[in-house]
């Protein structure tokens, strides 16, 4: 039996990040999932290292991976509309459920109780969970960055609006990374050099 499952989640590429904003460089779906597992990683070996936790990093890996992968059957929904109210919010949770289900049921069967954690969250898995949303977004908020340094000011009010919501997260995780990684996005490649 062929399965479907890699094919389907090699589409991440092909879905466009940001669309209702003018970008001066596209980002997919693809480069972000890469960028939030690296950050979600680095948070969770931060978390062990600093803060004494015994969190399994290359799990949270795993799941900036895989974060966003509904969003090949879903599309990108862009975030005022994503939230614009419960209703709205609460259908769109229960679409990413469904589409879930069905990359989940891509898999042969001797592969999905390794993916079930990955698709459908556990409890033991909440904290890992709550650091890769902080990653994802720390990855926004470095887009945003970028986007700045480019001379685009349409991600000024999202850059805002991130930095607030990592803030109310209230993470010592997310706070380290701030204060220790972050300032070098703001860098020339000579500089990090």
């Amino acid at each position: 039996m062929v399965s479907n499952f890699f094919a389907m989640v090699s589409r991440m590429k092909f879905i466009e990040r940001w669309s209702l904003m003018r970008n001066s460089r596209q980002e997919n779906l693809s480069e972000h999932s890469l960028e939030v597992a690296m950050i979600a990683h680095a948070l969770a070996v931060i978390s062990n290292e600093r803060l004494g936790n015994n969190l399994n990093a290359e799990k949270a890996a795993l799941l900036g991976i895989y974060h966003d992968a509904t969003e090949i059957i879903t599309g990108d929904m862009p975030t005022p509309i994503k939230y614009f109210n419960k209703n709205i919010q609460g259908a769109f949770k229960e679409v990413e459920k469904d589409a879930a289900v069905k990359l989940h049921g891509m898999l042969p069967e001797y592969l999905k109780k390794s993916y079930q954690d990955i698709f459908f969250p556990s409890e033991e898995d909440a904290y890992l969970r709550k650091l890769v949303k902080a990653a994802d977004k720390l990855s926004a908020l470095i887009k945003c960055i970028e986007e700045e340094k480019a001379g685009n000011t349409e991600f000024n009010k999202a850059k805002k609006s991130i930095c607030e919501l990592l803030q109310n997260m209230n993470l010592k995780e997310v706070d380290i990374f701030l204060e220790e990684f972050l300032p070098a996005y703001s860098k020339t490649l000579d500089e990090l050099s």
